[in-house]
């Protein structure tokens, strides 16, 4: 919904059983502290902070995600809601996702997700696909590693129509899926924002990829992209009735939507509203500006989006966790050469605003 230019500058699935105990034992490799041996060494002569058993992280204290009716639920059947940040395209902003920053995400801005932005066109994982998916998978263990939940993002964006890239996505999907199949803290999100294309196109195209992913693994959370930029159709004159009545046949999924406070008013709010009524929703991309990610923040509006989706438990991730020059990125330009990312100092206001707003 905005502009991502380039910047500037073999073997059978387990049982379910066995699943079950894999997934367990890496909760409980991360409840007791056994990450932070992953995470980036100390400055010499500094003693390591100590690891409180008491502060569960997020992906400890909530274990494999489901969908539970219209929500995201953890392993105890409670309704839960994540917040956390997007990266920008790693092609282009790779620098920005480090040990430093990722410390700093999960233990100065508290987060409980990390969307990981795999762009498969401009300059992406087209040009590279083994190279991409290593990278992907580089960013999803280090978020691991800091307790934090990983969305897995499928980021087609033009063209429009995510069916043409279909091949690629099953290639790249597999891969990530037999990675992460014993693994509770991940959920794929298999189609960024698709444009200029159907309702049923794109949910033809959801359930050609849902099977590639449930074939390696079974439980985990499966976000579809809604149409005109996931706007449930909004964007393009449509609704969310279209998927109300013609919801992908698959289970345990989620149907993602994206805003820009600046730009997207009361239709789309409303549009937000309506829908997390009948479907099970996950915002998986916003920003404080318009749908470019650039010009002035409109807080108050964004505001009253936060405070909808805190009332009905939408989860979401917010774009972007970068130094790009545009509004939206949260790091002031060149703060990712350095090596300072905790407080406020270094950010942005828009980055001033939703850390305190993850905090929260």
């Amino acid at each position: 919904m905005h502009q991502r230019t380039t910047p500037p500058t073999g073997s059978a699935a387990p049982t379910a059983g066995r699943r079950r105990m894999a997934r367990k034992a890496l909760l409980a490799a991360s409840a007791l502290g056994v990450v932070t041996a992953l995470m980036a060494p100390v400055r010499a002569g500094a003693a390591p902070a100590p690891v409180s058993p008491a502060a569960a992280t997020p992906l400890a204290a909530n274990g494999q995600l489901s969908v539970c009716g219209r929500q995201l639920c953890n392993d105890s059947g409670q309704a839960v809601a994540l917040n956390g940040m997007s990266t920008h395209g790693t092609q282009w902003y790779a620098q920005c996702v480090t040990d430093g920053s990722l410390d700093a995400l999960a233990q100065d801005w508290r987060a409980d997700v990390l969307r990981v932005s795999t762009y498969v066109q401009e300059g992406g994982y087209e040009t590279d696909p083994a190279g991409f998916t290593a990278r992907a998978q580089k960013f999803v263990d280090a978020a691991h590693a800091r307790g934090m939940y990983a969305v897995i993002d499928w980021h087609m964006l033009s063209p429009g129509d995510p069916n043409a890239n279909l091949s690629r996505a099953k290639t790249f999907f597999t891969a990530m899926a037999k990675k992460y199949k014993n693994h509770p803290g991940v959920l794929y999100e298999i189609a960024n924002e698709p444009s200029g294309v159907s309702w049923s196109g794109i949910k033809s195209y959801a359930e050609q990829i849902i099977p590639v992913i449930r074939a390696q693994d079974p439980d985990a959370v499966v976000l579809v992209g809604t149409r005109a930029w996931s706007s449930f159709g909004v964007s393009e004159g449509s609704d969310e009735k279209e998927v109300v009545n013609n919801p992908v046949r698959a289970s345990n999924i989620m149907y993602t939507f994206h805003f820009y406070a600046a730009s997207h008013r009361e239709e789309y709010l409303n549009a937000l509203d309506r829908a997390s009524d009948k479907l099970p929703v996950f915002v998986t991309e916003f920003g404080t500006q318009n749908y470019a990610g650039e010009g002035a923040n409109d807080f108050t509006m964004s505001q009253r989006y936060l405070d909808l989706m805190k009332r009905k438990k939408i989860s979401w991730t917010n774009w972007n966790y970068s130094d790009d020059h545009r509004s939206g990125a949260v790091f002031k330009t060149g703060t990712c050469d350095g090596s300072k990312w905790t407080g406020t100092g270094v950010l942005k206001e828009a980055g001033v605003w939703i850390r305190e707003r993850i905090r929260q």
